[in-house]
Parts: structure tokens; C-alpha cells; sequence
């Protein structure tokens, strides 16, 4: 049920954005209980001058090669489920692409499960 949005920089092939979509989901599958073909993503490339992160927040330095993820899921996973699929996500995006671990940011957005409707209008999960 996650919906997976992936923000970089323009320039990167299709393969290395694909890349970046089939790690997340690996971990998703690994590390949080999401089921098999829950898969949700939205890739989106920005110009420069539209994507601006900071380069030093909190002590982390970030190159422009930073890709931010934005993953929004049903509320109920532990800290420690978290932080797995936090560590998951940067080591599989490190060893699959070379990408810099602090460039490596993402929010989870966690809501309850009635706020899904997968097609027909209908609440699937509503209880």
C-alpha cells in the first residue's frame, strides 16, 4: 500500500532511475511486510534551480546527486522496522548505483488505512 515518490535532479538514465524504484521496493518487501506487487512509484526529475536541498542540514553533506523520497504507508510499523528499511534503501541504492549515502533522503508519511481507495471508489482496507 506505500505510494513511493522519488524526487532527482534531471540527467540520470532510465535505467538508473528504475534502479532507484526496484531498491525501494526490494526493502519494502524485506524489511516492512508490504505485500508482493504493491508497487506504487512516481519518478520525477527537477531542473536544477526547482530542486533545492540543503547541502549541509544537520551535519550531513549532500552533493546534487541527493535523491529524496517521499513514501507514504499505512501507520503501524515499529522504530526498529523503520530504521531497517531506512538502512536497507541506502546500502542497496550505495551498491547498486554508487550513490552517496547522505544523499540519501527520505520522509515517511504514515496514515491510517481508510485513506486508500486502490480503484472502484472503494475503501479496500476500510474496516
Amino acid at each position: 500500500m506505500p505510494l513511493v515518490r522519488i524526487d532527482l535532479a534531471a540527467g540520470k538514465s532510465a535505467d538508473y532511475r528504475r534502479t532507484i524504484g526496484d531498491v525501494i521496493y526490494d526493502a519494502m518487501v524485506r524489511t516492512i511486510n508490504v505485500p508482493k506487487d504493491d508497487r506504487f512509484q512516481i519518478i520525477t526529475e527537477h531542473a536544477a534551480a526547482d530542486f533545492i536541498i540543503d547541502p549541509s542540514y544537520m551535519g550531513i553533506v549532500r552533493s546534487p546527486d541527493c535523491v529524496v523520497l517521499q513514501i507514504t504507508l499505512s501507520d503501524g510499523r515499529t522504530v526498529e522496522q523503520k530504521r531497517a528499511f531506512y538502512k536497507a534503501i541506502v546500502d542497496g541504492l550505495h551498491e547498486r548505483l554508487g550513490l552517496r549515502r547522505e544523499d540519501v533522503f527520505i520522509n515517511l508519511v504514515e496514515v491510517r488505512k481508510e485513506n486508500w481507495s486502490f480503484g472502484n471508489g472503494e475503501a479496500q482496507y476500510a474496516v
